[in-house]
């Protein structure tokens, strides 16, 4: 989700033609991107640095994610405490969430003006604050609220780890730290049922907010002593100490009030009606996310109804997420190293055509339809349920795995600011959607039966599988005739520079 990331990989195309023209890494304006020589350049820092910089915001983000869905482990105990419906009481779910989308519109510009890690140490502990104030409520409505603004105050640590990883790491490798990255968001959530079902049973609902609260609070603890890694705060702080001035280009996430607003607002919603790449990416991540997290409603029901699980054996039934998490990471790597081995590209100065990462979402579109059948159809008493548990473990695989690709592809597909504005939409809707299906699963799987629900987003996700490959064969194209184009990548090998101010200044979040 970070849109001030610093890898963009300058190359040109030329406005008449989708071929574009390989060109030298040049140097970037001045603030953009630091002097590869440059010491405190961070990626130049001992990879001792570089592992301690990714672990604090993998941790961070895990929090984050770990308390988007523990309160799902908990929604019984809710409805009966607060006696609310099921889909009110879900409504602590899809609040979170709420609140998170709007991280990817406010992030690029705190991070910009206060650089990384500010906005981590002071977003976290609200966040924590806000998780403590939902454990202690009294009332449905206080609960509602603390989980909106424990979502709102936890955002921008989903945001920035997309940031902090490209500020670090090495462009040559978009696909690979994409997946890591992602890992923390996709295991953070998936870990609260599995850890929260054993306290709920052995407590109530409202341990799975002070669990999240001390995972919060040893987040922190690793995090204290962060260094800043945003290559224009670094200047910024050298000059101040040093007494010199710097002067930096401005910044792609805008200065003022309306620049900031366009860009991260304005244009977003501008691109999601005009721009054909950024429509179709959209809606997939929409679907993608949308039916990852009515998961965590799903399938504890599902498991409950149709073979009498408990609370805990029903988050054991998780595990199966976490390694369809791991095993997309493993996969996206090895295909990422497969496809610049093929074209030549074995130094960190260049880097496979940006098409070639669609590769792993070309995968992931195939699974991803076949695990949704494969749930909806094997869900029944007659039907061992080690073999639904497996379909999602394979769904979640191939929701990674086409996210992987579909965000690398489009980190490079545009200029800094129009990238900017594609993942701040992409981020922020995908996020809403989340938000939205939980509310409405159930009763889609009671109104039509889960085979039918679950058949019925299986159709969609098969009409989705033509969206990497229309990006592949007429991405190119499709970029090269939009107002937003400039200098981008297509087909042939490229020299690499940093990846631009888009992913500098933001700071899909992953995430989630």
């Amino acid at each position: 989700m970070d849109t001030n990331m610093s890898n963009q990989h300058p190359t040109s195309m030329d406005s008449g033609s989708s071929e574009p023209k390989m060109k030298s890494a040049m140097p970037a304006a001045a603030g953009h991107q630091m002097d590869p020589s440059d010491p405190l350049n961070p990626q130049n820092w001992p990879i001792s640095k570089k592992i301690y910089a990714s672990s604090v915001a993998t941790a961070f983000a895990f929090a984050v994610a770990f308390g988007i869905t523990s309160l799902t482990v908990g929604i019984q105990d809710v409805m009966m405490q607060f006696d609310v419906s099921m889909t009110v009481a879900i409504l602590g779910l899809s609040l979170n969430l709420l609140g998170i989308s709007f991280a990817p519109v406010t992030t690029p510009h705190l991070s910009e003006k206060f650089g990384r890690s500010p906005v981590y140490l002071v977003s976290l502990p609200i966040f924590a604050l806000f998780i403590l104030g939902a454990g202690k409520s009294e009332s449905f409505a206080a609960l509602a609220v603390c989980r909106f603004f424990a979502g709102f105050f936890g955002g921008p640590c989903l945001v920035l780890i997309e940031g902090t990883f490209a500020d670090v790491w090495s462009a040559h490798a978009t696909v690979t730290y994409y997946s890591f990255l992602s890992l923390a968001s996709y295991i953070g959530a998936g870990c609260a049922p599995l850890i929260l079902g054993y306290a709920v049973e052995a407590e109530n609902w409202r341990w799975t907010q002070y669990i999240t609260l001390m995972i919060a609070l040893a987040a922190f603890l690793l995090g204290v002593g962060v260094p800043e890694t945003y290559p224009r705060e670094i200047l910024r702080s050298r000059a101040r100490k040093s007494g010199n001035m710097v002067t930096l280009a401005k910044a792609e996430s805008g200065e003022t009030l309306f620049e900031m607003a366009q860009t991260t607002l304005i244009t977003p919603l501008a691109m999601a009606v005009s721009e054909p790449v950024v429509i179709m990416v959209t809606f997939y991540l929409c679907l993608n996310f949308a039916v990852l997290f009515q998961w965590f409603i799903s399938v504890p029901a599902v498991l409950a109804l149709t073979y009498s699980f408990t609370l805990h054996q029903a988050g054991l039934a998780f595990i199966a997420a976490i390694v369809g998490a791991l095993l997309s990471t493993l996969t996206s790597s090895m295909i990422e190293g497969f496809t610049n081995r093929q074209n030549g590209c074995t130094d960190m100065r260049t880097m496979a055509p940006i098409e070639h990462r669609l590769f792993t979402a070309m995968a992931g579109s195939l699974g991803m339809v076949a695990s949704l059948f494969w749930i909806g159809w094997t869900a029944m008493p007659t039907t061992h349920y080690i073999v639904p548990i497996i379909g999602t473990g394979v769904y979640v695989w191939s929701s990674m795995s086409i996210l992987t690709g579909l965000v690398s592809y489009i980190f490079d597909a545009y200029p800094a600011k129009g990238t900017l504005s594609a993942l701040t939409l992409m981020a922020s809707m995908r996020i809403l959607f989340a938000a939205w299906l939980p509310l409405v699963i159930i009763q889609m799987i009671m109104g039509i039966q889960g085979s039918w629900a679950f058949s019925v987003f299986g159709f969609i996700a098969a009409a989705m599988i033509a969206v990497p490959l229309v990006l592949f064969k007429f991405g190119p194209t499709l970029r090269a005739r939009s107002r937003h184009s400039a200098p981008t990548m297509s087909n042939g090998k490229h020299m690499m520079g940093h990846h631009a101010d888009q992913e500098m200044q933001m700071g899909d979040g992953t995430q989630p």
